[in-house]
């Protein structure tokens, strides 16, 4: 088949085949757009989508973008920067004709030609812009393309282009319109149906390679192969629309979809990750149209190149022989093995690896990685892996989606959502999941993102798919103890230990690898700003066991300053110290549309002990209690006065991870009842006063 010329020519046949290709010169603006100071479908919304129309045709090689905004605030004009996301870089592989390029959130995935390895690229050819002000003044974009493109990594390493737009301002109707060429290439896009901002219109369509039109039926004498050499013959896709919205096609093969008045993407806090919940449509080329036959078939796959890559050869058996007794247990063979591979330079957190995300660049042998003493979380993970089974250990890999970044979805046909390996290893007869590949994360603990997390497994049942459990609250903890010394004025002097353990201590350990000692005082002395009466200083002095993941980590924190108001009678202090500023979660917000994921559960107890003035009395204190919420959450307060001293403590234990939006209701109960709690009082009378009433 001729493709490559044809493919060099395509673009002489774009214009006469794209209707989306009206919009070069771009429709009038209409005054009711001009005019539009807000808008009704979407109530203090700071810009809104007019039009969004966004094309693929794989005959011609390529998409064409038009978008139409309405600026409505200044926040709105954010949107003067547009982003275009990447597809892809083939210039970053080599075997393209064998290789499915990395899957992007917010991209697409694209498949090489075999006949078309050379010459392949993705390239913007065209970018058209135009701001139009509310008097009518129009500001075209100008400029020599290459000036206006400019290519940005993100801090998640996808790469994107970003285009700024003229002249815009409240009230300004943006229009723009770009066109990707793909040479080399068949795609799958990624429609993103729900964004930022409300949509009034948004229409999108993708016509395949006429060997994939005819549904998910095999496209026999394709030759699409995916990096592992397999044969890809059917194109699917997993859609999750709108209410009403109907994905169809059309007598050609055509995939189009339709959608109006898409609500906003939802900005709640401690929500899930948003590509859990958007509504959109991922298009992909697969080797098989059945869910349960696929996984099965993906896992044996990826079992046998687990099983090469943690081959316990003979220099792992070796090093494991002068880590391990025989007469060691199974636990302390696992500790000790664990420990060694923590050892290791974690070229992900030391930034001497790839600038790729952690896991998508190709995993090394366990025994280079132990000859090199260096290797990415995958890495480390499988040679853990490799050493324990070296060590005689039952021990398998799973394959899970970081919960950071979304959920696993089993019948979204690619094994290439998952994320990270966690490691399965059976101590004294029970399975435990550790968590080797994250740095610094103690024996047994497991980094939040891989708990609860979905995902695949080695399995000798022939059931790979499972769920890593969550961790008890008591895993993670946070105590904060410390004395001040509260004078006649309301002056204060004091310290405090602040004792971590679990995902806080895993935190700050990870940070101090990723920043030097300077950047993780300063970021813990912003934390401290926030939660510390107004008034007061506090910044840490030291830690202690930060860079031993076995012990807990210890901050010792200085504060001085006032947070009391004075007067003839006394000082009037607020009872919990690291509350008054805190703002409860949930308390303001009435309703809630998406679930809350609070990431893990925890405990934090606060213990503080204040020094009075010499005969002061206190007069009013927060009451001992107990606020239970069921078995999810429970507020703990006590109080202990002494000779010119009083202590007040106070413990917030959070079992509940994730709440559906129909347990909101006693959620926001609950957390509206600490905040009132909080708010209590701390009142101290002096000597002199009290003897004069």
């Amino acid at each position: 088949m001729r493709l490559k010329n044809w493919m060099r020519h395509a673009a002489l046949f774009i214009a006469a085949a794209s209707p989306l290709l009206l919009h070069a010169q771009f429709q009038a603006v209409s005054g009711d757009e001009l005019r539009m100071t807000s808008d009704p479908r979407a109530p203090g919304a700071a810009a809104v989508y007019l039009d969004i129309e966004d094309s693929s045709d794989d005959d011609l090689h390529s998409r064409i973008v038009y978008v139409r905004i309405k600026v409505l605030k200044d926040q709105g004009k954010e949107l003067a920067q547009v982003v275009i996301p990447s597809q892809g870089d083939p210039s970053t592989h080599r075997d393209l004709a064998t290789m499915q390029l990395p899957y992007l959130e917010s991209g697409s995935m694209q498949l090489a030609l075999p006949s078309q390895v050379t010459g392949t690229g993705l390239f913007i050819t065209d970018f058209k812009a135009r701001t139009t002000h509310p008097d009518g003044t129009v500001i075209p974009l100008e400029g020599k393309l290459e000036s206006l493109l400019k290519v940005e990594t993100t801090a998640q390493h996808t790469r994107h282009t970003v285009v700024k737009l003229p002249g815009v301002e409240v009230g300004s109707v943006v229009e723009y319109r770009y066109v990707e060429r793909y040479e080399g290439f068949y795609t799958s896009p990624h429609w993103d149906i729900q964004r930022n901002y409300f949509v009034h219109k948004a229409h999108f369509s993708f016509l395949p390679y006429k060997s994939f039109r005819t549904g998910t039926e095999n496209a026999t004498g394709s030759y699409l192969m995916d990096r592992h050499g397999v044969a890809l013959n059917f194109l699917l896709y997993w859609p999750k629309l709108p209410p009403g919205a109907e994905l169809r096609r059309d007598t050609v093969g055509r995939f189009f979809l339709d959608v109006a008045d898409v609500p906003a993407a939802p900005q709640d806090e401690w929500m899930p990750p948003s590509s859990s919940l958007l509504y959109r449509v991922r298009f992909y080329y697969m080797s098989d149209s059945d869910a349960k036959g696929f996984w099965v078939k993906e896992t044996k796959r990826w079992s046998k190149e687990v099983d090469h890559l943690a081959e316990p050869t003979k220099t792992i058996q070796d090093a494991v022989a002068g880590l391990v007794t025989r007469s060691d247990s199974d636990l302390e063979k696992a500790r000790k093995l664990y420990k060694a591979v923590q050892g290791l330079d974690n070229t992900d957190f030391s930034g001497k690896g790839s600038e790729s995300k952690p896991g998508t660049t190709a995993a090394k042998r366990a025994e280079d990685t132990w000859s090199q003493k260096s290797g990415s979380s995958q890495d480390i993970a499988l040679l853990y892996l490799a050493m324990v089974r070296a060590a005689g250990l039952t021990a398998y890999d799973m394959k899970v989606v970081d919960r950071d970044r979304g959920t696993f979805v089993s019948d979204y046909l690619y094994f290439d959502q998952l994320d990270d390996d966690v490691i399965l290893v059976t101590i004294n007869g029970k399975e435990v999941v550790l968590d080797p590949g994250q740095k610094m994360c103690p024996f047994q603990l497991v980094h939040w993102k891989h708990t609860g997390a979905g995902g695949m497994r080695e399995s000798p049942d022939g059931k790979p798919s499972v769920t890593t459990p969550l961790q008890p609250y008591t895993t993670n903890t946070v105590l904060r103890m410390g004395e001040i010394n509260v004078d006649e004025r309301g002056a204060v002097a004091g310290s405090f230990r602040f004792v971590m353990t679990g995902q806080e201590a895993l935190y700050w350990r990870q940070a101090a690898l990723e920043s030097d000692d300077a950047e993780v005082r300063k970021e813990f002395d912003h934390w401290l700003e926030t939660n510390v009466p107004q008034g007061i200083e506090a910044h840490i002095d030291r830690f202690e066991g930060l860079a031993d993941s076995d012990v807990s980590l210890v901050g010792i924190v200085r504060v001085k300053g006032s947070f009391a108001t004075a007067d003839a009678k006394g000082v009037k202090l607020p009872g919990f110290f690291f509350e008054t500023r805190v703002q409860e979660p949930f308390v303001d917000q009435p309703q809630r549309l998406a679930s809350v994921d609070m990431h893990y559960g925890e405990q934090i107890t606060d213990q503080v002990t204040y020094h009075l003035p010499a005969g002061a009395q206190v007069t009013g204190a927060p009451q001992d209690m107990r606020i239970p919420w069921g078995e999810n959450a429970i507020l703990a307060v006590k109080t202990q006065a002494g000779s010119n001293q009083i202590t007040i403590a106070r413990s917030l234990a959070r079992s509940f991870i994730l709440a559906k939006p129909e347990e909101y209701a006693d959620l926001r109960g609950f957390y509206q009842k600490v905040a009132a709690t909080d708010q209590e009082g701390l009142v101290v009378t002096s000597a002199h006063a009290s003897g004069t009433n």
